[in-house]
């Protein structure tokens, strides 16, 4: 077996793009014993916190989740769109 290069997304609590890259390098080099300069982060983007199904975000931001809006659904009708009771 070979070394393989594997794609993948983490959700991070961080204060801002430094620290999370920190902490992608700590957790990633600490599961898995590899070095800084072997791991490549293409993109750093900050997310809603109700998109994450990341435990450690969903505790972190409980109580704002709480009182937050639900995330719209691809399935709800634009304003656009008539209905069918219009018609």
């Amino acid at each position: 077996m070979g070394k393989a290069r594997q794609q993948f997304s983490m959700d991070i609590i961080a204060v801002d793009i430094a620290d999370a890259e920190h902490r992608v390098y700590s957790i990633i080099g600490s599961r898995h014993k590899t070095n800084r300069r072997t791991i490549k982060i293409k993109s750093c983007d900050k997310i809603d916190p109700r998109e994450s199904s990341d435990p450690r975000v969903v505790d972190h931001f409980r109580e704002q989740l709480a009182t937050m809006k639900p995330i719209p659904s691809k399935e709800t009708k634009t304003k656009d769109a008539p209905s069918q009771e219009e018609e």
